[in-house]
């Protein structure tokens, strides 16, 4: 059995309209082509010159490797410290301009919605808007999902236990 972690952070501790910003990820020529040379190898991210030739005039990061920052800023800011039970999915992802080499990102997290999950009643859902910024407080992406937390003032079923 593993160990109970100590959390700080809870359900209840995503207010609706609550807004956080955080992160400063700096983004260089040499991650943008490492992760893309690893997951998304299209000329635009690896290199230079047919990038410079390409719609976006210069080398430029994966959106999938954007995502990956933003959930890396996440996880500092809060999920790791969070009583977290995982995400049923995102919706609406949306890269709205390029990221480049010597940006700088940041998260502003929007809470939208909340409420107890109705077939686990010590599992609380909330629903957010994430919106990546660079150092000139432009959106170069968006996206929108719900995460599952464990509620502070309801107890879990026992182990074993059937929750339904």
């Amino acid at each position: 059995m593993l160990p109970a972690m100590a959390y700080s952070i809870y359900w209840e501790d995503f207010p609706v309209g609550d807004v956080r910003e955080f992160g400063a990820t700096p983004v260089t020529r040499e991650m943008i082509v490492e992760f893309a040379s690893r997951y998304d190898p299209q000329p635009f991210h690896v290199d230079e010159e047919a990038a410079r030739q390409s719609l976006f005039g210069g080398l430029c990061a994966s959106g999938w490797h954007t995502s990956a920052l933003a959930m890396r800023m996440m996880c500092d800011e809060y999920l790791l410290k969070a009583a977290s039970l995982g995400s049923p999915g995102i919706d609406n992802l949306r890269w709205l301009k390029p990221v480049f080499a010597g940006d700088t990102l940041s998260v502003r997290l929007t809470v939208l919605a909340t409420r107890p999950m109705a077939s686990k009643p010590h599992v609380g859902l909330v629903q957010s808007r994430w919106e990546v910024l660079n150092q000139r407080r432009e959106t170069v992406m968006t996206m929108e999902g719900w995460g599952m937390y464990r509620r502070r003032d309801v107890a879990a079923p026992a182990v074993g236990e059937n929750p339904r």
